[in-house]
């Protein structure tokens, strides 16, 4: 996704800068610009969202890199964060709230939970026991096939 909105893909830049927002697993690193960018976020962007200014300028960085109002983009994205969604992966579970109050398996790192219960429930008879440690098993394996330091 990085690749496609560094070309300047509308629809990479967009999804990549709500990915950030909304603290999807491992999008704030992958959507980083920071300082080398030399982006500037006025701060009439800042009001009004539970994020990190440094994240946010990212966040704006990638709506105009896809030629996004970032205004618009921003309003849609806290409405959508004051709303709040169902983010728990438990088949079933009806749990709305904020992502931040969702707990992350603490083993891939992607999967989002409620709670104990479904995080449980999901282990166990949802499958997620099948998939959980794939992300992990494959960064590992691609560190352990880098070259020793010499």
């Amino acid at each position: 996704m990085r690749k496609a909105a560094e070309s300047g893909d509308a629809p990479a830049c967009s999804k990549l800068a709500g990915c950030m927002y909304e603290d999807r697993p491992y999008a704030r690193e992958v959507g980083q610009v920071g300082e080398a960018a030399g982006v500037a976020t006025p701060a009439r962007f800042m009001e009004g969202h539970d994020i990190p200014s440094d994240v946010l300028t990212d966040v704006v960085y990638w709506m105009r890199k896809g030629a996004h109002d970032p205004i618009d983009l921003l309003d849609t994205l806290r409405g959508v964060a004051l709303q709040g969604c169902n983010y728990c992966v438990n088949e079933g579970c009806e749990v709305v709230g904020h992502l931040k109050d969702f707990k992350v398996c603490p083993q891939c790192k992607t999967a989002r939970y409620c709670g104990d219960a479904c995080q449980k429930a999901d282990w166990t008879t949802g499958g997620h026991k099948l998939t959980c440690g794939t992300f992990e098993s494959k960064t590992t394996k691609r560190k352990d096939s880098a070259p020793a330091p010499a």
